[in-house]
């Protein structure tokens, strides 16, 4: 049996470590969901109040977007099994369609992942008969909650 003096205290997120943290980590997972089976990719994004934006291309997640944009964002800073902070945002996702709402995400998302990945990657550019049709979207958070490790020192 684990004794309880050798578990880290967990402790709830405060919205201004929320802030901090979504400023910090650009790198998640997002949870999207099709006819009840789900479906997680990873993702770069790049927070800007009110939202939380990301690039991709057109293919199997805006397919999944366009018919149900609830999306989990889960992200993590974890230096060790002690020592984590985690994070979960339920929201919508929405295509971008002004050409100034897009260039001011582009440039926010740009300066976090200069390549754009992995939206673009050579191979899929090679090796798939698609046209990359670019889309920006931006998540409107309705609940975020987040975790963290007390250091013990």
């Amino acid at each position: 049996m684990i004794e309880a003096k050798t578990l880290p205290e967990i402790v709830d997120l405060g919205n201004d470590e929320i802030d901090i943290l979504l400023t910090k980590i650009n790198f998640g997972h997002l949870g999207l969901s099709k006819d009840d089976r789900p479906y997680v990719v990873p993702i770069h994004f790049a927070y800007g109040k009110p939202g939380i934006y990301f690039f991709t291309t057109e293919g199997m997640k805006t397919d999944i977007l366009d018919e149900n944009p609830t999306v989990c964002l889960q992200l993590e800073d974890i230096k060790d099994r002690d020592n984590w902070k985690s994070l979960i945002i339920i929201g919508k996702a929405e295509r971008l369609s002004e050409p100034q709402e897009i260039e001011t995400a582009m440039k926010m998302i740009k300066k976090i992942n200069p390549r754009l990945s992995p939206a673009w990657s050579i191979r899929w550019l090679d090796n798939w008969v698609r046209s990359n049709v670019e889309v920006v979207y931006r998540i409107t958070p309705e609940t975020m909650s987040g975790r963290t490790t007390l250091d013990k020192k």
